[in-house]
């Protein structure tokens, strides 16, 4: 699928970013569609040209966006359009790189605990579904597991919902390899509020916790300049850690681009084969000092990866953040983002799901679909926008792609029209990755097939899709009814992470008022 090239050059994620203006709007109009006034699952294919003009903003359902009170004074999203549907004749390959970013759930959950739907081009559909870790079983001697089901569609009449699920093999906390984190903090006076600092703060507490003694902790600040606050100190020594990290306070302007290579630099000089190297980077992703010299913070990052030294970013606070730049660092340093809007989710990120936090298990990751024209007229990817890989680079290893932590799931979702609905198995899927453990590459696949009727946990993540949808005004929902997600959510719910979404359902139609 080709409806945009991820950006592959500093100079390109420069560009991206001087796109991007505040409070949730995007110098990148996206062009009228071309298919107004026709159904929105009964089109005729699109060429993959057609990406921008399927991103249209609907006509007959237009959303109420209430601002809260103390509206966000400069919020910074890119809108990357929206998949089309393809024709099988026209192209019948799919391919995209894996993606386990989060950011974009937690960022939704913000806008509506405050009590207005989020811009749309914050919601983005991939990162909503995987914030659901899927119940796939942890393969058995090998580095993934591949799980295909689907069946109709709830909200696509005449429409399969196909899922591809990947589940990473598990590390035991005890086995994973040790950790040489660095971590790198703004500082700034922007992040002086509660939501802000002081939540970085009781986040990173919960990290450090749960360390072993053979791991080491490094702290960079950065405000108006960046500098070092605590050598690499082992996690046995977690009161001198600790300590440091609560006399963090507040303080000038925001230079990224000296707090980054700082951080870089110690990780650098604390290499050690055979362990985990990490920048973890904690801000609200807004820099207005040092900007003359970006591109070559950003390149540096790129170069970084490759000494196996990589970035996470961990978003904080509402007003004045840039999630942007946030997204696409981790992207360029091949690490995870997320966004940190509690205690709970920063429970969630650095004490359930630490060990996958940190170790990767494989790079590069790159997801491939074939369907057959025989049994297919047309199919849509959900969500994936910003991860589209060339279909020809599928098999090139020099390609960047997604990179997957012990124990993460990968979730994407197909709107498929099929020519004969008793056809069994629709083509075939594809996985091709570094196993960072052997550093060989290895691919494998698995048929591509359907039954009568979706799991439950299926029917729940299509709730979560068409709500993506909605919110992110896509064309393919612009008759899309949050009652309708709604139904569907409550019916097919467990488990308090899912009841938390039927919530934000509930919330977003009374913030719509109706």
């Amino acid at each position: 699928m080709k409806p945009l090239q991820k950006a592959g050059t500093a100079t390109a994620l420069i560009a991206l970013l001087v796109g991007c203006s505040p409070n949730g709007q995007s110098s990148q109009q996206p062009a009228s569609s071309a298919q107004a006034g026709k159904s929105e699952r009964e089109l005729s294919s699109q060429p993959k040209s057609t990406a921008s003009q399927a991103a249209a903003p609907r006509d007959s359902m237009a959303l109420k966006r209430p601002m809260p009170s103390q509206p966000p004074d400069a919020m910074y999203f890119k809108n990357y359009g929206t998949n089309p549907f393809i024709s099988t004749d026209e192209d019948n390959l799919s391919t995209f790189a894996a993606d386990v970013d989060t950011g974009s759930y937690t960022i939704t959950r913000s806008y509506i605990q405050e009590g207005s739907l989020p811009p749309a081009e914050a919601v983005r559909a991939e990162e909503l579904i995987n914030y659901f870790p899927a119940s796939y079983p942890a393969p058995a001697g090998k580095t993934f597991g591949i799980q295909v089901d689907g069946g109709p569609s709830p909200f696509g009449s005449g429409y399969q919902l196909v899922r591809i699920g990947i589940k990473g093999k598990e590390i035991a906390p005890e086995n994973r390899k040790p950790a040489r984190l660095v971590f790198v903090i703004d500082v700034s006076g922007s992040m002086d509020r509660e939501n802000r600092l002081e939540l970085v703060k009781k986040s990173l507490r919960v990290l450090v916790e749960q360390l072993q003694p053979t791991d080491t902790v490094g702290i960079v600040v950065y405000g108006s300049t960046g500098r070092v606050i605590l050598d690499p100190t082992s996690a046995e020594n977690r009161r001198t850690i600790l300590s440091a990290i609560d006399e963090l306070q507040p303080e000038g302007s925001t230079n990224a681009e000296e707090g980054l290579q700082l951080g870089f630099e110690m990780a650098e000089r604390a290499f050690e084969r055979g362990a985990i190297h990490r920048v973890i980077l904690c801000s609200d992703g807004v820099a207005n000092v040092g900007e003359t010299s970006a591109h070559g913070i950003l390149r540096s990052i790129e170069d970084y990866a490759r000494k196996e030294i990589h970035l996470s970013t961990f978003g904080f606070g509402m007003g004045n953040y840039n999630d942007t730049l946030m997204e696409q660092l981790a992207d360029k340093g091949e690490g995870q983002y997320a966004y940190i809007d509690s205690f709970s989710e920063a429970r969630r990120v650095f004490m359930e799901a630490l060990t996958g936090t940190l170790q990767t298990i494989a790079r590069d990751v790159k997801i491939q679909v074939e369907f057959d024209p025989k049994t297919v007229d047309r199919y849509r990817l959900i969500g994936y926008e910003n991860r589209d890989v060339h279909d020809e680079d599928f098999r090139n290893d020099q390609t960047d792609a997604g990179e997957v932590g012990a124990g993460h799931t990968v979730t994407a979702l197909y709107e498929v029209k099929v020519k004969n609905e008793s056809a069994g198995k629709l083509g075939d899927v594809r996985i091709r990755y570094h196993n960072a453990a052997t550093q060989k590459v290895e691919e494998t696949s698995q048929p591509l097939q359907i039954q009568a009727k979706l799991s439950g946990e299926l029917q729940f993540l299509a709730a979560v899709a068409e709500y993506a949808e909605i919110l992110h005004e896509s064309y393919w929902a612009k008759d899309g009814s949050l009652r309708d997600v709604l139904e569907l959510a409550e019916s097919s719910a467990s488990g308090e992470q899912q009841l938390e979404f039927v919530r934000m359902v509930k919330d977003s139609l009374a913030i719509r008022g109706h």
